[in-house]
């Protein structure tokens, strides 16, 4: 039978727990004291960069996809031209 006394020894896992959290709490003091309240960055803002990212990817794409397509048909109207040796 274990019980939890006064005497419980502490593992490398609660010590690894504590340095996470009091390292996450410096960053984030730090961060609100450097960047200011109105710019930490939130998950709202994080998941609008990112659809704002995919937005970009996909027009970049759009735009190359179009411009294979310009060329590929600019081939085929100079294969098209060229006389048949």
């Amino acid at each position: 039978m274990s019980t939890a006394g006064p005497n419980q020894t502490i593992g490398l896992t609660t010590i690894s727990r504590t340095v996470a959290s009091l390292a996450v709490g410096v960053v984030h003091t730090l961060e609100r004291a450097v960047v200011g309240e109105g710019r930490m960055r939130t998950a709202r803002g994080n998941a609008w960069e990112a659809v704002c990212a995919d937005r970009a990817r996909a027009d970049q794409r759009a735009e190359l996809d179009r411009l294979v397509a310009e060329l590929a048909a600019a081939r085929a109207a100079a294969r098209d031209r060229q006389p048949v040796s």
